[in-house]
């Protein structure tokens, strides 16, 4: 038997066709020809992505120009927060509905339900709108809170307190606080628009079973209570993974880990579990997301202050 190799650059694919000696070497019959076709086909068909390919590659395989080089960090870090912006662009509006476990020291746990409408903004300089709104328990029935995103100047916030029967503004200066007692913070659940940040790319790397960009990036807010932020964002579907948050001191304060994402509408990703991990005091929030609704009707008159009124 004469064993011919068909070569190929991806290890992971090696075919080998055998084909039957005849008397004159050099001839082969119609058979073996359409043998030989087939495999080659069948070779191209196989072809499996290595694990370790290189990020060049794994973004021109997913249909992106390729990204600023190594040589360019700020250049290289933005463009990876605008494709994840840009994947994102369309969903017009949402709702759905979270639980919130708060978890303290100790490892006691209390849960609150909550839903979350967001409003897709298209302007320049403007930043999505966003409603939280608490249903259980029945201490917290009825908070709400009403967030208007900007690029270049302050957020607007709103809280709606049925206890008292009042909207309160949210100071600009105060939104580093913990929001409703957990490890979140009122600027964390404002919508996280690019313009707010600077960005440095630092590197590329293994993150769980896939390749993630890591980025560093500085809040543009001057009462932002981060110094900085650091960003795994995963290189096939450019959406974010871990974010790690350093206190004014630069000191590591908190981690989010975003797991258990979802395509909707055949291009929406959507995180259903995010576990913010406080490193100083050793309290954590989870918050688990179900029942998104994408296009659901909502108009910018579900977001104004006389909306939070109504929300319960």
């Amino acid at each position: 038997m004469t064993r011919f190799s068909i070569p190929d650059a991806n290890p992971i694919v090696r075919l080998t066709v055998n084909l039957r000696e005849e008397n004159q070497p050099m001839r082969m019959n119609a058979l073996n020809l359409h043998n030989m076709a087939l495999a080659w086909i069948i070779a191209a068909m196989l072809v499996i992505v290595p694990v370790g390919i290189s990020t060049a590659i794994a973004e021109e395989l997913a249909g992106l120009d390729t990204l600023p080089g190594a040589d360019d960090p700020a250049a290289r870090g933005l463009a990876i927060a605008q494709e994840t912006e840009r994947r994102d662009v369309g969903f017009n509006n949402t709702s759905a509905n979270m639980q919130m476990i708060l978890t303290n020291a100790y490892g006691e746990t209390s849960e609150r339900e909550l839903r979350n409408l967001v409003l897709e903004i298209t302007e320049d300089n403007e930043g999505d709108w966003s409603l939280i709104v608490f249903d259980k328990p029945r201490d917290v029935d009825g908070t709400a809170l009403l967030s208007y995103a900007h690029i270049l100047d302050p957020d607007d916030q709103w809280m709606y307190l049925p206890a008292v029967k009042r909207v309160k503004r949210i100071s600009s200066v105060n939104k580093s606080g913990p929001f409703m007692g957990s490890e979140f913070a009122f600027e964390d659940f404002s919508s996280q628009e690019v313009g707010k940040y600077s960005y440095n790319w630092l590197r590329d790397e293994a993150c769980g079973d896939r390749m993630c960009h890591v980025t560093e990036r500085t809040p543009l807010y001057e009462h932002s209570g981060y110094t900085r932020q650091i960003a795994w964002t995963d290189t096939t579907d450019y959406q974010p993974r871990t974010i790690e948050y350093y206190d004014r001191k630069d000191q590591l304060l908190k981690t989010l880990t975003m797991t258990d994402y979802r395509l909707y509408e055949d291009k929406h990703w959507r995180a259903h579990d995010l576990f913010m991990e406080n490193h100083q005091t050793g309290k954590n929030t989870r918050l688990v997301w179900s029942d998104f609704v994408f296009q659901a009707g909502l108009t910018e008159s579900d977001f104004t202050t006389n909306a939070l009124k109504r929300a319960r």
